[in-house]
This record gives structure tokens, sequence and C-alpha cells, in this order.
């Protein structure tokens, strides 16, 4: 007899707050998850239901340059857009930014994305990862090169590193939710972090909209 994964209401809530999906569709994807919130935000996101999903093709081309100086030592400039002057002007959208900023001056990102991770890069990185598994079965050395991989865009991607005042989220998982609260695409565009003795800035090339 088949079991059908029990969940309970705060977990549904949590992945409400996070979507802005129905109550009942975020209650199915949870279930057909098995429970597991990230897993069900993929479902939605999948068919449409997150506000990400259905804002993310929207123009963006409000918002705000924000920085940051650390002790006179780490300077950041982040452009940050949204669709609307109005909410370039919310606070919620402003302490997002300066979020943003601080973030990217406590891990020092090189790239927004994932998207703008070079090939060349990504093949010396499954090279060298490969190279320290040599040796084992092909399938064992494809799930640690891979894993591998996806450490290094946590490590060197934006959207992808933990973000520093919560571990428990990624700051797309930030992104994701200041989307569903302020009903708008929000797009980190481009930054550029400067540290006290470096030869030059380290720039990040402009996200895909």
């Amino acid at each position: 007899m088949s079991t059908t994964t029990a969940v309970s209401p705060e977990l549904v809530k949590q992945l409400r707050d996070k979507t802005s999906a129905g109550m009942m569709d975020c209650k199915k994807a949870l279930v057909e998850a098995k429970g597991d919130l990230e897993a069900a935000e993929v479902i939605l996101r999948k068919k449409g239901m997150s506000a990400g999903t259905k804002k993310a093709g929207r123009e963006a081309k409000e918002g705000v340059i924000g920085s940051y100086i650390h002790f006179d030592r780490v300077g950041v400039l982040v452009e940050i857009n949204c669709e609307t002057d109005f909410v370039a002007r919310n606070e919620s959208f402003r302490a997002f930014v300066k979020d943003v900023t601080l973030q990217i001056a406590a891990a020092s990102p090189s790239y927004v994305s994932r998207d703008e991770v070079p090939a060349s890069f990504l093949a010396t990185e499954r090279e060298i990862a490969a190279e320290q598994v040599k040796g084992k079965p092909a399938n064992i050395i494809d799930k640690i090169v891979t894993g591998k991989l996806e450490k290094v865009y946590a490590e060197k991607c934006l959207l992808d590193q933990a973000f520093v005042k919560d571990d428990k989220q990624t700051i797309k998982d930030l992104l994701n939710s200041k989307i569903a609260e302020l009903g708008e695409n929000i797009i980190i565009r481009r930054f550029v972090r400067y540290s006290l003795g470096e030869t030059q800035a380290a720039p990040a090339a402009p996200a895909a909209e």
C-alpha cells in the first residue's frame, strides 16, 4: 500500500513565502518532493508557478548602484536592476542591495552567475578534479568531478554562494524571495570589488536577463 509523505503547515508556509505559489500547489510540490524544500521549489519553477519564474523574463531597467567600503580596505560597487523606480526606492529593495554588497565584500565572488564562468576555466577545473580521482570507476569519477565543480560554482559565483548572514540559503534564494516579496523582476547585473593593494579590481560581467 502506498503512503503519502506528511507535510507540515510550517514547511508549506516556508515554500509559499519563497515562491508566492498557491498553498495547495506548495503542498502538492512538497508531497511530490517527499518534504525536500529545494526540490519542491524546482518542481514549482518547472510548472511556472514560482513568482521568480513568472517574472524572470520581464524587463528590468530601473534600480540602483550600491556601494560599500569595509574599513578602507575593501570596496564594492554593484548594479541591481528592478522594473520600476517605485521599487528602486523601496526600503526592502535597498536592504537587499546592501546585503549583496556585504556578500561581495566578504565572499569575494568572481562572477554573478555560473553562466559567466569561462568554458576554459571549467575545462581546467574538470581536468584537475578528474586527475585527483584517477583510477576509480568511470561512474564514480563523473559523480566526484560533478561534485567538485558544484563546489567551484559555490565559491566563485555570487548567486550560488551561501548567504553570509544565513548560510542555509544562497544569494539566489535571497533574490527569489525578494522577487516574490516585491512583485518585480530583479537582476543582479554586475559588480566590481576592490581590495587594497591589488593591481586591478575584480569585475564581473553583466548578468544575462
